[in-house]
């Protein structure tokens, strides 16, 4: 699911009792990380809640290799898996994988979601805690990219 997709259904949901339900089986969909990857080196700081946040990278299909080898290599996507304890901020995950998996390092550090949360309304209605996970967590992926960056 796109995050413009998860915008529109925001708007069609009427009170944010429903929107909260959706984030939940947003949730609900994520796969959840095996227990062995639930590690402490994985967990996102600054989230009051435990998220776990795993990055790997994948050729893109079609990538011009030219013996480039190990992470980070150009054309790769970088691929992430996350879960939290909590059920609304496994949503929230949701939402963040939906703007980053499977992209090139170079699109994540140009893609621009400062509106985000305005677009989705979340400023108004997540704690300040739950606010401080989120951009921590989107300073995580940031961080995996710039590791991995041309």
């Amino acid at each position: 699911m796109t995050v413009e997709e998860i915008v529109e259904n925001f708007e069609l949901l009427d009170d944010w009792e429903e929107r909260y339900r959706y984030i939940i089986d947003l949730g609900k969909k994520l796969a959840p990380l095996p227990d062995e990857m639930k590690v402490e080196s994985a967990l996102v700081p600054g989230c009051i809640s435990r998220v776990w946040l795993h990055c790997t990278t994948a050729p893109a299909v079609g990538a011009e290799r030219d013996g480039a080898k190990g992470l980070g290599a150009m054309g790769d996507l970088l691929h992430f898996q996350a879960d939290s304890d909590a059920i609304i901020v496994k949503g929230l995950v949701a939402i963040v994988l939906s703007l980053y998996d499977a992209k090139t390092a170079d699109e994540i550090l140009t893609l621009d979601v400062s509106d985000l949360f305005d677009r989705l309304d979340l400023g108004n209605q997540l704690s300040a805690n739950r606010r401080n996970g989120f951009v921590s967590m989107l300073g995580q992926i940031r961080a995996f990219a710039q590791q991995h960056a041309n």
